[in-house]
Formats: structure tokens, C-alpha cells, sequence
């Protein structure tokens, strides 16, 4: 991945959350969190993953993001001036449950192992 893509990415994810801290009319008591964007070689397409706690949540938050798309790509397109603004893609976010589900069975392992 070449250092601008990467540079993009960064750009995206920290505008994106600046957007959704200011104008995301999320429930209280929910968080969302943008874990990571990846964008196409050819700018076409930035892939979002979002992580919502608490996770049954997630499909009416991912739902809401959707139908606010339209708005939060063009507020995109304002900040980043580019010739090509990538189309957002909200996704969400599974490896953050893998990782914690490892660091769980991880746990389980050390308590084990301590008994013995």
C-alpha cells in the first residue's frame, strides 16, 4: 500500500470521526468507534469498519450511518478537496470480537495452567 493511500486512510478515519462526534445523533449510552478505512488503489471505493458497543446495537447504528450516507459523503467532499473523493462503505468492524475472543480463551489457558 503506497504511503498516500495510507495517508488517505488516516485523513478519512479522523475527519469521518470528527463528523460523527459532532453531528452523529447516536443513542445515549452507545459508542461508536471508526476502527480502520481502507481505500481502493483506484480512490473509487473507502471501506469504514465501525466497532459499536454495545454490540446489540450494531445493526441499527450501521443502518442509521447508511441512510445518512448521502450527507456524510458530502461533508467528506468538502474537507478533502481532491479530484476523486473515494464513496464510504460502512462495514463492521469483527476482528476487534476475534481479538477479544483469543485474549478470553488466552485467559482461560494462564487459569488452567496456574491450578495445575
Amino acid at each position: 500500500m503506497s504511503k498516500r493511500i495510507q495517508r488517505l486512510n488516516e485523513l478519512i478515519k479522523e475527519e469521518l470521526g470528527k463528523i460523527l462526534l459532532k453531528e452523529g445523533d447516536f443513542p445515549k449510552g452507545v459508542l461508536v468507534t471508526i476502527t480502520r478505512v481502507e481505500t481502493l488503489a483506484d480512490l473509487s471505493e473507502a471501506k469504514v469498519w465501525i466497532s459499536v458497543l454495545p454490540e446489540g446495537k450494531v445493526e441499527k447504528i450501521v443502518g442509521d450511518l447508511n441512510k445518512r450516507i448521502f450527507f456524510l459523503q458530502q461533508k467528506i467532499n468538502k474537507i478533502l478537496r481532491m479530484r476523486i473523493v473515494p464513496k464510504i462503505r460502512f462495514l463492521v468492524e469483527t476482528k476487534t470480537k476475534e481479538a477479544a475472543r483469543i485474549e478470553e480463551i488466552l485467559e482461560n489457558l494462564k487459569k488452567k495452567r496456574n491450578e495445575i
